[in-house]
């Protein structure tokens, strides 16, 4: 166990009792789960996932809080290394104890209560609270998928969250990855909407599994037609 003290809190790092009772709550929103799916997949096609890399979604982040323990489950998570088998972390993960720190966390707002903004730091403390303050996340990302409202919070040099600006192609840069991330329309799993999607550093969006077999069906039928043009009947 290692410990953080502060002049008001004490952070510490231990493993999730087995006989913890999890909360077993809902998601707020039916798209939560298509949000994440999707920001996962096209990661996993463009192999932008190491062997040791860890995506969440909607599962426990542990913190112990002047001995109490803290369990955020952020919608969607980037944890670049584990330390430990994946065994270990079937109910709960704990940085620094069972591997390294978040370096991106999302929230999906579904209701008007701004739960994702609060700083409430006494105990349970609030999601921004805990995600900047508690375990120094160095990206938050609140998406609201109904407007299509995107904020990018980084944590500056004194350790707080300072909102970013796209860039000219309303991208915004994740250096920790070397991806863009940023909101795209269209239509995934009979749902017409928003979406968060990345691109890479060429600007160059990754694509999705049924996106990529449709691109790889364009070509096969651009090269046949080439074929057939010069008198060469493809051969399936």
């Amino acid at each position: 166990m290692t410990a953080i003290i502060t002049p008001n809190y004490q952070i510490t790092w231990e493993k999730l009792p087995d006989d913890y009772k999890l909360p077993n709550d809902p998601v707020d929103n039916i798209n939560q789960p298509a949000l994440a799916a999707a920001l996962t997949e096209s990661l996993q096609i463009a192999k932008k996932v190491p062997e040791n890399t860890l995506i969440t979604t909607n599962y426990g982040i542990c913190a112990t809080l002047n001995g109490k323990i803290v369990i955020k489950a952020p919608d969607w998570a980037y944890i670049p290394r584990i330390s430990v088998n994946r065994e270990e972390i079937i109910r709960s993960y704990t940085p620094q104890l069972q591997g390294e720190i978040p370096l991106l966390v999302m929230e999906f707002i579904s209701d008007p209560d701004g739960t994702e903004y609060s700083v409430k730091p006494t105990y349970p403390p609030g999601k921004w609270f805990f995600y900047e303050r508690i375990l120094k996340v160095p990206n938050y990302i609140i998406f609201a998928p109904d407007s299509g409202k995107f904020e990018m919070y980084r944590l500056d040099e004194t350790e707080r969250y300072v909102l970013q600006a796209a860039n000219d192609n309303q991208l915004y840069w994740i250096a920790e990855i070397n991806l863009y991330l940023g909101v795209w329309q269209g239509t995934r799993e009979n749902r017409t909407g928003k979406w968060l999607r990345w691109w890479d550093e060429q600007g160059n969006l990754l694509l999705w599994g049924f996106e990529s077999a449709e691109q790889e069906r364009q070509r096969a039928e651009r090269l046949a037609a080439q074929l057939r043009a010069a008198g060469i009947e493809p051969q399936y």
